[in-house]
């Protein structure tokens, strides 16, 4: 991985929970929500509504539809949150990475060329019980996913929230960009309400190490590709099996299948799809759904192991026998 993968476009999709174990507030009660006799929440309960009797969004999102965290492509050829407070004239979107969005729901439109930013300018609208946000004025400075999709300034997304019930919350965004793809194209997404707990900050740059940050382009790393010799890369077939500490947040080993085709190594992580490698060394390689790899050998030269790296760190992963 190159570049920020929190995207400024879809900031909503892709935020991720890194909960320490104690943090304070993860069992703290949410107030005036419809409970079971033992107390838990009736998540199919009517959504609530606010004063204006527009449905109230406000609360902690647990987002269902991982797909699109690596690829918002994905539809061309959980554990993951969001925290909404909800006014009349102001929504706000929060993620555990630290950033935020402001949707101004005051009635003011979009300017036409506004100064581009990280996160964008964003107003919205009622269309029934249905918000509708639209955004413009993003920077080409970041990724529309894990896997480095880019954009450019001229991206424009469209946002549509529905709260079925107290519990459920369908996202539809529709993303156009003329500079950088030759139609828009929409992408659904489901969010579950998590009551009684809170969001924790989760902020991958603290755990750097030598690497403060990470920039460039996806397509950098193909220009750069070296090539390796077809009988290298043989060597480095197999399954891998993840070490602790473990990146997965459902705390399941995650395996990683390496094959070669031809002079092409790819790399599989638990049947998500074959991602070609590009080589930077004998040894390291990229483009592993935008992270890198690296094979380390024993004593008589045999790979043994390799570790994805991730900007929070890296990663250990043994070769099955």
């Amino acid at each position: 991985m190159t570049k920020s993968t929190t995207a400024a476009a879809i900031a909503i999709l892709i935020a991720a929970l890194s909960a320490p174990l104690g943090a304070q507030w993860l069992n703290q009660p949410t107030r005036g929500l419809p409970r079971t006799a033992d107390g838990k929440a009736m998540l199919a309960a009517p959504a609530p509504h606010m004063a204006d009797g527009h449905p109230d969004f406000s609360g902690v999102w647990t987002k269902i539809s991982p797909k699109y965290k690596s690829n918002i492509a994905a539809d061309l050829k959980p554990a993951e949150m969001i925290k909404i407070v909800q006014t009349p004239s102001l929504i706000v979107i929060l993620n555990p990475d630290l950033t935020y969005r402001q949707v101004y729901m005051d009635g003011r439109a979009l300017e036409k060329t506004p100064n581009p930013s990280w996160m964008g300018y964003s107003v919205g609208h009622w269309d029934g019980n249905t918000l509708v946000v639209e955004s413009f004025g993003f920077n080409d400075k970041t990724w529309l996913d894990h896997d480095g999709h880019p954009h450019t300034e001229a991206l424009r997304m469209t946002e549509r929230y529905t709260r079925r019930n107290l519990g459920n919350l369908d996202v539809e965004v529709t993303l156009a960009d003329p500079g950088a793809y030759a139609r828009p194209w929409t992408i659904k997404v489901r969010a579950e309400l998590a009551p009684d707990t809170e969001m924790i900050e989760f902020v991958c740059n603290e755990a750097n190490k030598n690497r403060e940050h990470w920039v460039g382009k996806a397509s950098d790393e193909a220009k750069n590709a070296i090539k390796v010799a077809p009988a290298i890369l043989a060597t480095y077939a197999g399954t891998y099996l993840e070490q602790p500490r473990l990146w997965s947040p459902t705390g399941v080993p995650r395996i990683v299948t390496i094959t070669v085709s031809g002079d092409t190594l790819y790399g599989d992580m638990d049947g998500r799809g074959n991602a070609s490698l590009l080589a930077k060394s004998e040894t390291e390689f990229s483009g592993l759904y935008g992270l890198e790899v690296e094979f380390t050998k024993n004593g008589s030269g045999a790979p043994e192991q390799l570790f994805v790296k991730h900007v929070s760190g890296n990663y250990r992963f043994t070769r099955k026998k």
